[in-house]
């Protein structure tokens, strides 16, 4: 019940000779039909087509034609609306009679209507088959033709409506002719309301308005308003219309250019075409963009065949090569990752631990800066392999990078591309090859960079890198262009901190994975190592498969390897394989595939190593000391004897260092200072020289921790006392005798155990080193915290005597007196 919403605003001319009430004061009845229209108001007197589109509608024409009856016409609120009721239509409508009834080619039904008098609706009286309401006429209040205001109003109307016509495009230009020549000032005026493109509601308001000079003014307002907005765009369609212009001069000049260039056999190379084509797939910001656009825009001033192209077209090929903005999505299911770590690697809680970490936080926060972490220990610890699995376990890309020996700066930042052969720096060529921006990374031996070369500073250049507050904004020479690091998880690996600067080691967390345990290596070797060497030799191929046992494990770790790590551990077994493979194909025996401790010297040959087993207390001036090397814990034997001599003379052997003399000073002279503690004659130093060696005296020794076994070991010379069994000592002594920490602890303790070391006597601040060792390395030895040497005297020297103590005759004090 209701017209197309495609009504065309201006259809026909309509004028009326005579006095307007006429036309609009008829006789009506209370109920009429009633059909509602969209984004249309019909005026009194004006006459407009309506397209008809629903059944309901098309009944009522009919019949209002046939009958030439009145009807009511009014607008709805809501297009949209399909069954319209007395909420869903405005108040105020039109009278209105069917002029005629056209049926279109496409089979649509058009009705042309005059409005007749104003009205109002007050119900809907029925629905079916089509609306009928309830109304009553609603007269206006018309102008007096005397009203010079009315007259002047209407003519400045006229003119307002050929100016917006001039000005727009909305309406044709036939328009202005009708308005001017419509003599009837009532008709002009409802024929414009009726016709300019106002809103609905506008038009309403301006149909329920009861005087003319009231609607009058309505018009002028919203015409004047539409007539501002026109001017409006149309300055907005010059100034455009001007860039536009210029836009398709550059264009045109572009072709001229393309077309000169083609002639001189210069026209876009496939290279450029691929270039494009990869840029519109990258996510990089606009300020990334421009950069890149103006780089492209260089190549078509250079000709393909000049040294300077190549150089160009490879720094634009690296360009977009790179992935700016893309990231691969972390799993972060934590048990997941524990899992694969657990299986990969057995043992490094600490490290394990740092990573679920950060994956636990990663999940909650949903955006986090990755950590810059730097794992150190011994060789063989497996660092670097480490790396694999933590980007297996949080499905990132893994990329890898040896530092060893990098002594040159643009290794790092890469080279300007004034230079002949520039290329990008290592870090910005991994992410390359990595194929996003948040690898886990691997900077392999990062203790290993050289400082300060005429090449510049390369452990400088990477505190750049290694810095969270600094690598958001990455800047490589050859790219010159910021680059985002901070998703990026580095992953530096270091054998000794001592050679990494101050700088560079502050900005890195810091992770100790310290040596293996035989326990720890006999379950290594089960787990990962055998598998892989019997894959590696071809044996897994084998029906049955040669099987190490427990003890045979444990023969090769302690008699042919002495490590920290597992890496000669895995050589000794593939050679034990290679020579199973070897004795297989080549005797044609059937092999003992069962290897055992006694079957090991026969695929080895002999122990190339023995570890040093306690040695026992028979002998005073022997004391069992502790020490750390890079290859893990050792035990070592302090030896002193006295012979005689003119006295005061100390003699050091055994290879050591400027630190372990000096601890040995230190501890004879507290030795003298305390002759009464230890009931010695002071006369001896005076008549006997001390020697004090360290065995293996080709390997070289230094550090302070064996201040407290130099000491004990003098004391006990001296006094001939025993030292307890089975015990070991470590700690560096002051020259008041006070007992200061060690590092290396755990080492320390795996050396004793596997001397067989029951007691260990070390410094009371060393407490908290032993409280965080797992319980497993600490079964069977118990400690002895002291605090000064006497406290390591009253523990470790016995009272059991080797020989007499020294004694002196008078002759022997005279001489000495002389």
């Amino acid at each position: 019940m209701s017209d197309n919403q495609n009504n065309k605003p201006f259809s026909m001319i309509a004028d009326i000779e005579g006095d307007f009430m006429d036309l609009t004061n008829i006789e009506t009845p209370s109920e009429v039909p009633i059909l509602a229209v969209r984004n249309m108001v019909l005026f009194p007197g004006v006459v407009s087509p309506i397209l008809i589109g629903r059944e309901a509608s098309l009944k009522l024409v009919k019949k209002a034609e046939k009958t030439n009856g009145i009807i009511g016409v009014v607008s709805q609120r809501d297009p949209e609306v399909e069954e319209p009721t007395i909420g869903d239509l405005y108040e105020y409508g039109v009278y209105a009679r069917v002029v005629k009834q056209l049926t279109l080619p496409n089979g649509s039904v058009t009705v042309i209507m005059q409005g007749l008098g104003r009205m109002r609706l007050y119900d809907i009286i029925k629905e079916t088959p089509y609306l009928v309401g309830f109304t009553k006429q609603a007269p206006e209040i018309q102008p007096d033709k005397r009203d010079r205001e009315w007259k002047t109003a209407m003519d400045d109307l006229r003119k307002m409506t050929g100016e917006y016509i001039s000005v727009t495009e909305e309406i044709p230009d036939d328009f202005s002719f009708a308005i001017q020549n419509i003599r009837n000032d009532v008709m002009a005026l409802n024929f414009v309301c009726s016709n300019m493109p106002f809103g609905t509601k506008e038009k309403m308001a301006l149909l329920e308005a009861e005087s003319m000079k009231e609607r009058l003014f309505g018009t002028m307002k919203a015409m004047n308003r539409e007539i501002n907005l026109q001017n409006l765009k149309a300055d907005i369609r010059n100034k455009t219309r001007e860039d536009l212009d210029e836009q398709q001069k550059n264009y045109f000049l572009q072709q001229q250019i393309k077309n000169l260039q083609a002639e001189m056999g210069n026209e876009q190379s496939p290279e450029k075409s691929e270039l494009i084509k990869k840029a519109k797939k990258k996510k990089w910001s606009e300020e990334t963009q421009k950069i890149f656009n103006k780089e492209l825009s260089k190549l078509d001033t250079l000709s393909t065949q000049s040294p300077d192209y190549n150089v160009q077209l490879n720094y634009l090929q690296t360009f977009v090569s790179l992935p700016w903005g893309e990231y691969t999505e972390d799993d972060l299911n934590l048990q997941r990752a524990h899992k694969i770590l657990d299986h990969d690697h057995y043992g490094m809680e600490k490290v394990k631990e740092r990573i679920l970490e950060y994956m636990a936080v990663l999940s909650l926060r949903g955006d986090l800066k990755s950590p810059i972490l730097c794992l150190y220990g011994p060789p063989g610890v497996g660092k670097t392999s480490l790396g694999k699995s933590i980007a297996e376990a949080m499905k990132r890309k893994y990329v890898r990078v040896s530092l060893g020996g990098l002594h040159d700066e643009a290794e790092i930042r890469g080279h300007r591309r004034t230079y002949v052969g520039a290329m990008p720096g290592r870090i910005i060529k991994s992410i390359q090859k990595a194929g996003s921006s948040n690898p886990v990374f691997i900077l392999d031996e990062i203790d290993k960079v050289t400082q300060n070369t005429i090449n510049g500073d390369p452990a400088s250049a990477l505190l750049e890198v290694l810095d969270p507050e600094q690598n958001t904004a990455f800047h490589d020479n050859f790219l010159d262009v910021d680059y985002d690091l901070s998703k990026v998880l580095f992953i530096a690996t270091a054998n000794n901190l001592s050679t990494i600067p101050r700088p560079l080691l502050d900005r890195m967390e810091i992770i100790e994975v310290s040596g293996y345990i035989t326990e720890e290596k006999i379950e290594i070797a089960k787990r990962h190592l055998i598998p892989r060497e019997l894959d590696n030799t071809g044996l897994q191929t084998l029906p049955e498969k040669p099987k190490f046992n427990k003890a045979a494990i444990e023969k090769i770790i302690e008699q042919y390897t002495r490590e920290s790590g597992v890496r000669q551990l895995e050589k000794q077994i593939n050679k034990a394989m290679r020579k199973l493979a070897f004795k297989r194909q080549m005797e044609n025996v059937e092999q003992n595939w069962k290897i055992t401790p006694d079957s090991l010297e026969d695929l080895l040959g002999k122990p190339p190593f023995y570890r040093d087993i306690y040695q026992g207390n028979n002998y005073a001036g022997v004391v069992t000391g502790l020490a750390w090397t890079s290859v893990g814990g050792e035990i070592l034997f302090i030896e002193t004897s006295l012979s005689k001599g003119k006295g005061s003379k100390l003699t050091l052997t055994g290879n050591l260092g400027d630190v372990m003399k000096e601890s040995a000073v230190l501890a004879l002279e507290y030795v003298k200072a305390h002759a009464d503690t230890l009931n010695i004659d002071y006369r001896i130093f005076d008549n006997w020289n001390i020697h004090i060696h360290v065995p293996e005296g080709a390997t070289p020794k230094d550090g302070p921790s064996a201040g407290i076994t130099i000491a004990t070991s003098i004391a006990s010379a001296l006094t001939q006392r025993k030292v307890r069994k089975n015990t070991a000592m470590t700690g560096e002594i002051t020259l008041r005798g006070k007992v200061l920490p060690v590092g290396g602890i755990k080492e320390k303790i795996l050396a004793a155990k596997r001397a067989g070391i029951t007691d260990i006597v070390m410094c009371k601040e060393n407490e908290k080193d032993i409280l965080e060792i797992p319980d497993i390395y600490l079964k069977g030895v118990s400690f002895h915290y002291v605090e000064n040497v006497q406290d390591v005297w009253n523990f470790a020297l016995t009272d059991e005597i080797v020989e007499h103590p020294l004694t002196f005759t008078i002759e022997e004090e005279k001489e000495s007196k002389k």
